[in-house]
């Protein structure tokens, strides 16, 4: 009977090994327990854990490297009324720049995948998890926001057409004039100028292209909560009025704005662009200068709580591991054996001190050794 019991939990795991497929929502280092809190998950039973999927999306695509037009048909069986959608899904992708990129509407996506909306939101109108809608509900969540801010209506022919309808366009002209559709490219201004009539001064000067060149702020990051009515709203008088609280908040992410010290930083009618030692009271002029921000700003998007002191990325300087001459002085037999904190107090490397031996001597009206070109 024992032989008899083995050989059937034996034929029943060739069976079930057989079936397993991998999972087409596996990632790397990724379990069931990643999601699920029980053991034996069930469709009526999930017992799914918070959904980590932002941490997992990763879309590296760009527009051009999208489909230039997609064919949305899965619905039809159920309607008799509208043809397939012929959807400009590059324009769109391209529009989406300004806002969230593509994981607007692609927001579960592995790595190297890119997860079409039927993949989990279900052709058949079941209503019973109300927190995911079926396939329907979900193309028209993401398009209905955008076109009534845009165009002021949801009209079902706006992108359905009607059985019938231009019998003689066939769809591959309908597709192939859809796919010259493009979005005008969008020139980035090198300055904004900011009407701020109740701030301590009336005007704000932003250096757009320096935040995108120099801090290499994706768009994303302050354009995130932006929709197409910004400049397409038929009445962009009421789109572009927004309150100082509703300002703020795409400027805090990096600058404090909740202290009212600190308005004269960004409220300012000088187009000056950045300057590292008077925002910061680091000078990189003379060393760093020629980095790039991310040498030191190792963290994409944070620049400030940073050590500057030298040791943090030098480590401890010593006469033996520290050739002077970089600093565009050779040290005369007098300085060169003394510890780089005589002359460098308080690991203060920006100008040497002379007053601990020298009552009538300073830098750099008085120089150690000899000054030379250090380029």
């Amino acid at each position: 009977m024992k032989t008899k019991i083995l050989f059937i939990v034996f034929i029943c795991s060739l069976i079930i090994t057989g079936q397993k497929k991998e999972a087409p929502h596996s990632f790397p280092g990724m379990t069931c327990k990643t999601c699920h809190i029980c053991d034996i998950p069930t469709k009526e039973n999930p017992c799914v854990r918070p959904c980590p999927r932002d941490k997992m999306i990763q879309i590296n695509q760009t527009p051009k490297d999208a489909p230039s037009v997609i064919k949305i048909d899965k619905l039809n069986s159920q309607s008799k009324v509208y043809t397939p959608v012929i959807f400009t899904h590059r324009l769109h992708s391209e529009m989406s720049g300004m806002s969230g990129g593509c994981k607007m509407c692609h927001h579960y996506n592995p790595p190297g995948e890119v997860i079409g909306c039927s993949e989990c939101h279900e052709l058949v109108r079941k209503r019973v998890d109300i927190s995911k809608p079926d396939l329907k509900g979900a193309y028209h969540r993401l398009c209905m926001d955008c076109h009534r801010s845009w165009s002021g209506s949801t009209d079902c022919i706006s992108c359905h057409k009607l059985n019938g309808e231009n019998k003689s366009i066939s769809e591959k002209q309908i597709s192939d004039s859809a796919a010259k559709k493009v979005h005008p490219k969008l020139i980035t201004p090198k300055t904004i100028k900011f009407n701020t009539p109740k701030a301590p001064v009336a005007t704000l000067i932003f250096n757009h292209s320096e935040h995108i060149d120099l801090f290499g702020i994706e768009c994303q990051k302050c354009h995130s909560n932006e929709t197409c009515d910004k400049c397409h709203a038929k009445n962009k008088t009421a789109a572009s009025e927004k309150t100082q609280e509703q300002k703020h908040p795409v400027c805090y992410k990096c600058h404090d704005t909740k202290s009212k010290e600190n308005c004269s930083s960004c409220h300012s009618e000088s187009k000056a662009g950045f300057d590292h030692k008077t925002v910061t009271g680091f000078d990189n002029s003379r060393f760093h200068s020629k980095l790039p921000c991310i040498r030191c700003h190792t963290e994409k998007g944070k620049f400030t709580g940073l050590n500057n002191q030298c040791v943090n990325c030098h480590g401890i300087w010593t006469q033996q591991n520290f050739k002077h001459k970089l600093t565009g002085v050779i040290l005369d037999e007098n300085h060169s054996l003394l510890e780089c904190t005589d002359c460098h107090q308080e690991k203060n490397y920006s100008k040497p001190v002379c007053k601990n031996c020298h009552d009538d001597k300073s830098y750099p009206q008085a120089v150690p050794g000899k000054l030379i070109n250090k380029n």
